[in-house]
């Protein structure tokens, strides 16, 4: 739903210039999206939207950053949750990361830039993450996933 909700904004704002989120939630409508405000400014922020300076003197929002430093900042963040990890585990739908002190919210903010199917969502404190998964299945299959990453 994500990626793909992401890939209609992306559709929209290349065809036309969208000054506001009110205008972007149009414009996804429009298109048999629906989404939220608060979705909308998370979209955002993942995608790193910014607003230019348009031709036509109004702003609109435009991608921020080139994909080659977008898979860089992904790399970085792959690397800090490999080097904050201490264990991990899973315990029924819920995946738990036990990380060197201070630095679950690293592994979380690496986890949630992954796009992992069947996260729900992430919580962490100073040394632990819990990764909320839709369903047992899901915490199964992101513990192999994290297997072979290390």
């Amino acid at each position: 739903m994500k990626p793909g909700r992401q890939s209609v904004i992306l559709e929209i704002i290349s065809q036309q210039d969208i000054e506001t989120q009110n205008q972007l939630l149009q414009a996804l409508a429009a298109r048999g999206v629906k989404s939220t405000q608060a979705t909308l400014s998370r979209d955002i922020k993942d995608m790193r939207l910014i607003k230019e300076l348009g031709p036509k003197g109004t702003y609109r929002y435009t991608v921020g950053s080139s994909r080659a430093e977008t898979d860089d900042y992904e790399q970085r963040l792959r690397k800090i949750f490999k080097e904050s990890v201490v264990s991990y585990d899973v315990a029924q739908n819920l995946f738990i990361i036990k990380t060197l002190p201070g630095l679950a919210p690293a592994a979380c903010s690496a986890i949630d830039s992954m796009e992992v199917k069947g996260l729900v969502g992430t919580l962490a404190g100073d040394d632990t993450a819990f990764l909320a998964m839709r369903d047992s299945e899901a915490a199964q299959a992101l513990y192999h996933e994290i297997e072979m990453l290390f």
